[in-house]
């Protein structure tokens, strides 16, 4: 029998490719949109999905189940970046960024181990970011909230190994996707930051549109699906792999100037 598998944020980007991908491959794809009317959906179906809602959680994991009878594979991948200064982002626009990108992942994987659990069986996969190792400056909240997935997902695995559930991080570097065209900026724009953070934005733009093809991501989170024992975590492209060495063997002020000149701060 076919597994099914539920993909978050199939809208756009690494969602929507790895949605495509593993209906590609035979298996009976679910990808979510806040608004699915408006999102293409390649072979898979499309259904409504606020993970910032307990109840749109919880109809979301419902009519996959009701549709197939099952859920084998979970991939939390919605989310967006708020950018700006730490300062410059309020204790609002914070909470709404976690709220998304953490929590969001938490209350999928929340509704969907029950079902996994009375099966003996099921993986969940959550997109991290190279973000989770190293922070980006003028993103220190989109940093937080894939930091927090990394020591959430860690602990997880540790806790539903016995049940026959796994649990794996995908940890990207850039990918050539919308999400900095979408990413909103903090409200409170102060001056002193003006320069600087104009400098980070243009070279964060050119860093995402140079980046890996989002299909690249899919195919590593189609390995894992195919994989009878995944790891933890899987690093994607050049720079996810290579920069979480280097920071662990050089001195942090060589380290940090690298990233400084990355991103001109």
């Amino acid at each position: 029998m076919s597994q099914t598998i539920l993909v978050t944020g199939a809208s756009s980007g690494i969602g929507q490719a790895t949605a495509r991908l593993l209906a590609e491959h035979g298996f009976s794809v679910f990808g979510t949109a806040r608004k699915p009317d408006f999102a293409k959906a390649h072979g898979f179906t499309m259904l409504a999905l606020d993970v910032r809602s307990d109840d749109s959680v919880r109809a979301c994991v419902e009519q996959v189940m009701a549709k197939a009878g099952r859920l084998d594979v979970l991939v939390n991948n919605a989310g967006y970046s708020i950018t700006g200064a730490a300062e410059e982002t309020s204790v609002d626009e914070a909470k709404a960024q976690l709220e998304t990108n953490f929590f969001g992942a938490v209350r999928m994987v929340n509704a969907a181990l029950p079902g996994m659990r009375a099966a003996g069986a099921g993986k969940i996969i959550n997109i991290s970011s190279l973000a989770g190792n190293t922070a980006i400056p003028f993103s220190a909240f989109y940093s937080a909230s894939k930091f927090a997935l990394e020591g959430y997902s860690e602990s997880l695995w540790y806790e539903v190994r016995p049940f026959g559930i796994t649990v794996s991080l995908v940890e990207p570097g850039f990918v050539n996707t919308p999400i900095g065209e979408a990413s909103p900026e903090a409200e409170r724009a102060l001056p002193v930051y003006s320069a600087t953070r104009k400098r980070m934005l243009a070279k964060f733009g050119q860093s995402l549109a140079s980046g890996i093809p989002p299909e690249q991501v899919a195919r590593r989170v189609l390995q894992i699906v195919d994989s009878k024992s995944p790891r933890l975590r899987y690093r994607v492209g050049a720079q996810a792999t290579w920069l979480p060495r280097l920071r662990s063997v050089v001195p942090w002020k060589v380290y940090a100037a690298g990233v400084r000149k990355t991103f001109a701060v």
